[in-house]
């Protein structure tokens, strides 16, 4: 049975390799972007299993690129979950919005995001 694939995207180097190795520990193998815009494409051409997505982002932030996600008929079954600094109430309901499974806070705690890659995977 092939591993499971799980798109990680952030525009920061150090919080992109921590999502990564998280992942990849976990079993799970990983595919990275690092926009918006990237994450958008690569969601349609490597179909994986689930999204870890960065909200601030230059080109295109993550609410957009989840919008995008969620709303194309190729990728709007692949759970979205948002990894970010930003992790206000309203911050969550805009994700809920957006069509976003979860939003988890910045710096990703390992149990949680292998907690959280169990329940949407």
């Amino acid at each position: 049975m092939p591993k499971k694939k799980v798109l990680v995207v952030d525009d920061t180097a150090a919080h992109l390799q921590h999502l990564a190795e998280i992942v990849s520990g976990a079993g799970y193998q990983v595919i990275t972007a690092t926009s918006g815009t990237e994450a958008i494409e690569k969601s349609i051409s490597e179909h994986p299993n689930m999204i870890f997505l960065d909200i601030v982002m230059d080109d295109l932030d993550g609410y957009g690129a989840c919008r995008e996600i969620t709303r194309n008929d190729v990728t709007k079954d692949i759970p979205v979950v948002f990894v970010s600094t930003k992790n206000q109430r309203a911050d969550k309901l805009w994700a809920e919005k957006q069509g976003a499974k979860a939003l988890l806070s910045k710096p990703a705690d390992s149990a949680v995001i292998v907690d959280t890659l169990e329940t949407y995977i």
